[in-house]
């Protein structure tokens, strides 16, 4: 990963990314529409000989209009940029959406990032992109910029699946509900989180299913339930049943990702772990003593066997790099 995220001097995209083809935008989710952004970048890139990237900004520019108002970011900076790479890319630059990237005209945008900075040979962007002070900039002025510049430019139409635009707000809305098929078909992926795990109640152990415990960003908004899931950790891949939500037979108290993994056992405590979802199995529920708990542990173990054991084509992002 060394090399690839650049957050720092323009000194470090000059030397990395100068002449780059760029794609733009906040990418959160990198889902299907996404990435027809950047396999356009990729193909223009390879046909000129140069790096192909994506210049993006942190954190989302809802995040810091709205800073009280919780946002649930489907890819938190790590998850987005492991599918960035995967994709293909070769670099990807962070600038910080701050006040005064907030307040930078549209022109001024351009001629900094674009022009001056990666000295961009070509651009690719969504039909909605919009950037600069009061969003005043449109593909309509990119376009203009940059044939006055001689830079290559894509702007991409919007993805549709039955009539429906691919967006990141229909995959939150997918999360939200539970429905991690719908938001798996959207990302084009299995939708998965990065976390370390931590020391719990260790309820699970006495009950019979020891979990490994992962507390999810504060916003995240994924639907309280049961879910199958595989786990990466130590460079070993784990099919499980997890319980993301606040335990109310127990302790109603902050919500935890609660996974216990199938036919393991050995201490994961203080690893990174990646948890990828591959089905909902039932919604949180309180139940009146922990037998009924654990009888319905047991049923949940099954269904999620069930699941994991049929195929599935969506593609993983927690497999080792192929690199």
């Amino acid at each position: 990963m060394s090399g690839f995220i650049l957050t720092g001097a323009d000194e470090a995209v000059a030397q990395a990314l100068r002449g780059a083809v760029i794609a733009i935008g906040n990418f959160d989710g990198v889902h299907r529409g996404h990435q027809q952004l950047i396999a356009q970048a990729r193909d223009m890139a390879r046909a000129r000989g140069v790096p192909a990237a994506i210049l993006t900004f942190s954190p989302h520019p809802r995040a810091f209009f709205a800073p009280d108002t919780p946002f649930f970011r489907i890819t938190p900076q790590p998850e987005r940029v492991r599918v960035m790479r995967r994709l293909g890319l070769d670099g990807v630059i962070i600038r910080r959406f701050d006040a005064a990237l907030a307040a930078t005209r549209a022109q001024d945008f351009l001629t900094r990032f674009i022009l001056e900075e990666i000295g961009a040979s070509g651009v690719v962007v969504g039909h909605d992109f919009h950037f600069g002070k009061g969003r005043e900039g449109n593909p309509q002025i990119l376009q203009a910029f940059c044939a006055a510049h001689d830079i290559a430019c894509n702007v991409v139409p919007v993805v549709e699946e039955t009539g429906g635009a691919i967006s990141s707000s229909a995959i939150r809305a997918a999360l939200t509900e539970g429905d991690i098929i719908a938001a798996n078909r959207l990302l084009g992926y299995r939708w998965f989180v990065i976390a370390p795990i931590r020391h719990g109640e260790k309820r699970g152990r006495d009950l019979g299913y020891p979990t490994a415990n992962m507390a999810l960003r504060e916003a995240c908004a994924l639907r309280h339930g049961i879910y199958a899931v595989r786990m990466a950790v130590n460079g070993a891949l784990h099919n499980g049943v997890a319980s993301f939500g606040r335990r109310p037979t127990f302790d109603d108290g902050a919500p935890l990702l609660e996974t216990f993994l199938f036919d393991f056992s050995g201490d994961l405590y203080g690893a990174q772990a990646d948890v990828e979802f591959l089905a909902f199995l039932r919604a949180e529920t309180r139940f009146e003593s922990a037998q009924a708990l654990i009888a319905q542990m047991n049923d949940d173990s099954a269904r999620a066997r069930t699941v994991l054991a049929q195929s599935d084509t969506t593609p993983s992002m927690i497999t080792p790099d192929p690199d």
